[in-house]
């Protein structure tokens, strides 16, 4: 049987602005109704979960907060259509306790008690707005930092901070994070236990073929690895996350484009085996019906969304 991708990252704007050029234009126009259009159009792929990045971005939250000023968007509560139309669809969302600090600055903001305070404060507020949503499954930590043969100190202490307020703000919900350094994960005793020490429920590897840090050729070798590591450490789920882009031109200094599907299917295919589940980066902005009246996206991304729905049906 054939893997789906169990899941998408989702955003209210791309904080890269170069890599949104082909999307974030037309999100900034989108209205309530809109946004739940693109929940529906995820949901009919047959995705589960929906992990919101940021509620909050240069300053400014999705949602009415004492933290930052609301953002100016056509949307009063975008944070309140994304959920209600997840509860319809019966999704499951993790929803992101940043930007609460420069997005570029992750490795200064998990050491920053500024930032972490204003990140816990936003989550006691969507807490208190948004609890009573089914679909609210859990919370995403997005100041990731980079996996360099084991997990450092400081993104250790700070998933374990931020764990600990969710355990005692929602101890029913999960919680998530999508590392990158995949590529330098060197699955010894130090990373077992590492791993082991983190208080995390799912660890969604991000498989860097995107960002051209790994050959697709060596994700399935780096997963099977990744596998045994969790299988040892026997505590956190192992979830993939792999990157549907490529550039247009330098990386990370130019547009997301949707990559070749054949590429992907190999994506899925070689993490398939060892992941619990398999997250992707992302759908909107580079997947999209052809007839979409929520289109935005490079127009590559309607050939994207037909042969990968193609697959999943054949």
């Amino acid at each position: 049987m054939k893997r789906k991708i169990d899941g998408t990252f989702f955003e209210f704007r791309h904080h890269n602005t170069a890599e949104g050029k082909y999307w974030n234009s037309t999100l900034d126009t989108f209205t309530a109704e809109d946004w739940r259009k693109k929940v529906r159009e995820i949901s009919e792929l047959g995705m589960e979960y929906i992990v919101l990045m940021a509620t909050a971005l240069y300053d400014r939250c999705y949602f009415k907060s004492s933290v930052f000023p609301f953002a100016q968007v056509p949307c009063d509560d975008p944070i309140e259509a994304l959920l209600s139309q997840a509860d319809e669809c019966g999704l499951k969302v993790f929803i992101g306790n940043g930007f609460y600090g420069d997005w570029r600055k992750a490795g200064q903001n998990i050491r920053s008690k500024e930032v972490i305070d204003r990140s816990f404060r936003a989550m006691e507020e969507l807490t208190e707005l948004y609890g009573h949503h089914n679909s609210f499954y859990g919370w995403y930590f997005p100041d990731e930092t980079c996996i360099i043969l084991k997990y450092s100190k400081d993104f250790m202490s700070y998933v374990n901070t931020c764990s600990a307020h969710c355990r005692r703000l929602t101890p029913e919900k999960k919680t998530l994070i999508a590392p990158y350094g995949t590529n330098l994960v060197y699955a010894n005793d130090r990373f077992i236990r590492s791993l082991a020490e983190m208080d995390v429920d799912f660890v969604a590897y991000q498989d860097e073929v995107g960002v051209k840090k790994t050959k697709v050729d060596r994700t399935k070798r780096l997963f099977e690895k990744l596998r045994t590591a969790h299988d040892k450490a026997g505590r956190s789920e192992l979830w993939a996350d792999i990157e549907l882009f490529t550039f247009e031109e330098a990386v990370y200094r130019s547009a997301l484009l949707p990559a070749p599907f054949e590429r992907i299917r190999k994506q899925i295919e070689n993490v398939a085996p060892y992941a619990d589940k398999i997250l992707c980066y992302q759908y909107p902005g580079i997947m999209n019906p052809a007839d979409s009246d929520v289109f935005a996206g490079h127009p590559d991304s309607a050939r994207l969304y037909a042969e990968y729905k193609k697959y999943i049906s054949g």
